[in-house]
């Protein structure tokens, strides 16, 4: 299996990590399930002895119009995405602007902002095991019930680019940090917003090492330089702890922590 070596402090946008072989999922063919897939590595905490990892091949990095659809490579980032529907006038991607990643992780994920979500306009999905209608997923807020490398995805094709949402977009980003992060750290419960209750157990801006909970927005763990897996995983650990003592709320990880360590000892809690 080809392999691609990866420098973590340089890749993921934490900027933290040290550099690690990645294997190459080139086709449906191949073993998978041993490995973590990781995308553009943009909501992903590595650790210091991460599980086996996989990325998607350079082929699935493409955008293509057949059928009045919209088909997109999984391995294709976000801002490709974004540029190729300004560029061509088509709508309901101008959130993308403003949201790093590639889209087979929007996808896992339905990353949006607001109501915006990459499932509004999903079609279907191609799968290492096949290809799966949206009426086929469960899906909700930032939640999928996908568990297999997604391929490609097809969406709607909807024509008129709107430039007065890329600037709503932005409007909505300017209380969070350009410090690097994986952006919000916890997912809100709900009815509530996690920075908040993070601001309201006294963690907002607490730093250790270089790393901290931004005082520009306490729900991104943000690394001011040389952040160390351990601080991050600190501050991670207090404030659900600190948060569920106070108001009996268990803070989700929005962000997925990459560590053998760490996953066992999930493995046993559960």
């Amino acid at each position: 299996m080809k392999t691609k070596s990866i420098n973590f402090k340089k890749y993921s946008s934490f900027k933290m990590g040290n550099t690690f072989e990645v294997a190459l999922l080139e086709d449906n063919t191949q073993d998978w399930q041993e490995y973590y897939l990781i995308g553009g590595c943009n909501n992903i905490l590595i650790g210091n002895n991460p599980p086996p990892m996989m990325m998607l091949a350079k082929k699935y990095d493409f955008i293509t119009i057949e059928n009045n659809l919209l088909h997109i490579g999984a391995a294709t980032p976000s801002g490709k995405i974004a540029s190729f529907c300004k560029k061509n006038d088509i709508a309901n991607f101008e959130f993308l602007s403003h949201l790093p990643g590639k889209l087979g992780g929007l996808v896992k994920m339905n990353a949006g902002l607001k109501e915006y979500e990459i499932f509004n306009n999903l079609v279907s999905i191609k799968t290492i095991s096949g290809e799966k209608q949206k009426s086929d997923l469960e899906y909700g807020y930032r939640y999928t019930d996908i568990n297999e490398p997604i391929l490609q995805a097809t969406f709607e094709l909807h024509y008129g680019f709107d430039k007065e949402k890329v600037m709503m977009f932005q409007k909505m980003r300017t209380n969070q940090p350009s410090t690097p992060s994986a952006g919000s750290c916890f997912k809100n419960p709900p009815n509530e917003y996690a920075g908040r209750l993070i601001e309201a157990v006294g963690l907002k801006g607490l730093r250790v090492g270089d790393m901290a909970f931004s005082q520009e927005h306490a729900n991104f763990l943000v690394n001011y330089g040389d952040g160390q897996f351990e601080d991050a995983l600190y501050l991670i650990e207090n404030a659900q702890e600190r948060v569920y003592e106070e108001f009996g709320i268990k803070l989700e990880l929005e962000i997925e922590i990459l560590d053998e360590e760490y996953l066992k000892g999930l493995k046993t809690k559960h």
